[in-house]
């Protein structure tokens, strides 16, 4: 059974529901000439900016406190567990890079400012460019888009552009195998594009006379994850890359799973043109929260002035925003880009150096392949490449021996105080569960959580799990009336 332990729960008294007239925190010193409390704190604020009528509640210092600890609670953090989300890749950001991009001289930098002022801001992501450049086996990067889905509809706007300038208008689609995440055919179709879908063979790799076939005169390129969503590597990636280059297509390599192959393996030498790069799931940015990302995007010479600008260049004068590529397909973003989240990539990098990066890599395909091993093979059976090692990811199916389903299951390791997988993803998986431990959790982690994952399926099959989940903030809910718009009530 899941450990005893309680979240607050969604229905604690609101603050104004715990108000009572009279009730006061402390005051700390607002004037440092009398060095004392001031009464009335309001005199400090100008009449105009004041609100009128406002009534805030009125509580003590200790309520407003637990208060906000409890609603803390409500939070899972990877400060408080693994985040076991296949492909997402929600990796342990280390404190150290928060810290350097907090210094003062990057965090007060402001994006106007003249390019003399801030030489040693855009040295760092000269630098960064460099180092995704050398990592990926391309010439050249630009840093400004700002998701990974961003770039890879600079990606394909690239590939639409080269082949335009070329004469190739007529070159209008997309190949996209069916494992592919769901941005490839979105960006394809965002750029003009129609989407041709690759199938993937019963190992659930893709397969270059596969590919031989569905090439033709209006094949403008393909949209390749490698590793792909399954955690598989493609073994036949160079002949793939070969048979679109024959048909005058361009390749895009969809960065997402570069944490398997980090100091390994390079797409530019398998025969990519475009790759886009995830910082957060290989270089340890954060990630979600609808905060700001970065999803660089690089390229091989040919295609090094259709970047999106600015990118950041260097000449004798010094490091300076380059916005005149002469074929480029213009401005994504605002600015160089999100500059927190690049400087945080390039502290990821200076800190570990080559070797380092190389080891994350290899820690993360062995903790990958281990918590797949310590799985029960029954209750979460493999439906693809059974005899194929995985990379940074696995993928097994609840289907099983297990008359539940993906959901319960995910649902249920809640109640052990743990982070779901990802669910339903990939689409060729019946009943997935996508799990990915990343290089940064422990052996014991690892065990653990193939350990709640074992003993869910028992219950599951001796009919004790019941309705899932019961020790977290919020219970089971029903799914289609939260999603119905005239039921979703956000206001109170």
């Amino acid at each position: 059974m899941p450990p005893k332990f309680r979240q607050a729960r969604w229905d604690e008294p609101l603050l104004k529901e715990m108000s009572r007239r009279g009730r006061v925190g402390f005051l700390p010193p607002l004037d440092p000439k009398i060095g004392k409390s001031v009464r009335d704190p309001g005199r400090f604020v100008p009449d105009s900016l004041k609100t009128k009528g406002l009534k805030l509640p009125e509580l003590s210092e200790l309520q407003v406190l637990r208060h906000f600890n409890r609603l803390s609670q409500m939070n899972f953090s990877v400060e408080l567990g693994m985040y076991p989300l296949g492909s997402c890749t929600m990796k342990y950001n280390p404190k150290v890079s928060e810290m350097i991009s907090s210094a003062d001289g990057l965090r007060q930098a402001h994006p106007l400012q003249p390019e003399e002022t801030v030489q040693g801001l855009l040295s760092i992501f000269y630098e960064l460019s460099e180092t995704l450049s050398e990592v990926t086996g391309m010439n050249r990067f630009s840093l400004s888009t700002a998701a990974g889905a961003q770039g890879e509809f600079a990606g394909v706007l690239m590939i639409r552009k080269f082949l335009r300038d070329a004469g190739f208008s007529d070159k209008d689609e997309i190949l996209v195998p069916d494992s592919a995440h769901g941005s490839n055919p979105a960006s394809a179709v965002m750029a003009g594009f129609k989407v041709v879908k690759v199938p993937s063979d019963e190992s659930g790799l893709v397969r270059a006379k596969t590919v031989e076939r569905l090439v033709t005169r209006r094949t403008a390129g393909m949209m390749f994850t490698v590793p792909n969503t399954l955690g598989l590597f493609e073994s036949e990636v160079a002949e793939v890359c070969r048979a679109v280059h024959e048909g005058g297509g361009l390749m895009y390599y969809d960065g997402a799973n570069m944490n398997a192959l980090l100091g390994k393996a390079r797409p530019g030498d398998m025969g990519f043109d475009v790759v886009h790069l995830n910082l957060h799931k290989t270089f340890a940015t954060p990630h979600g929260g609808g905060g700001p990302g970065a999803g660089p995007v690089g390229v091989v010479k040919k295609l090094r002035d259709y970047l999106p600008v600015p990118v950041v260049s260097r000449n004798s004068r010094g490091y300076y925003l380059d916005s005149k590529l002469p074929h480029s397909i213009g401005r994504l973003k605002g600015h160089v880009g999100n500059s927190a989240v690049l400087v945080r990539a390039y502290a990821y990098t200076q800190l570990l150096g080559a070797e380092g990066l190389n080891n994350v890599s290899t820690l993360a395909v062995l903790a990958a392949n281990y918590l797949w091993k310590l799985l029960d093979p029954g209750a979460y059976p493999v439906t693809h490449g059974k005899d194929l090692r995985r990379k940074h990811e696995a993928v097994v199916s609840a289907k099983g021996e297990l008359p539940g389903t993906a959901m319960k299951v995910a649902k249920a390791i809640l109640d052990y105080g743990m982070h779901s997988p990802t669910v339903y993803f990939p689409l060729i998986v019946n009943e997935a569960l996508m799990i990915e431990p990343t290089e940064s959790e422990p052996v014991e982690v690892l065990e653990e959580y193939a350990s709640a994952m074992n003993e869910i399926a028992l219950r599951v099959r001796d009919g004790s799990l019941g309705d899932v989940p019961t020790n977290t903030s919020v219970g089971k809910i029903d799914e289609v009336k939260a999603s119905h718009p005239t039921t979703l009530k956000v206001k109170w």
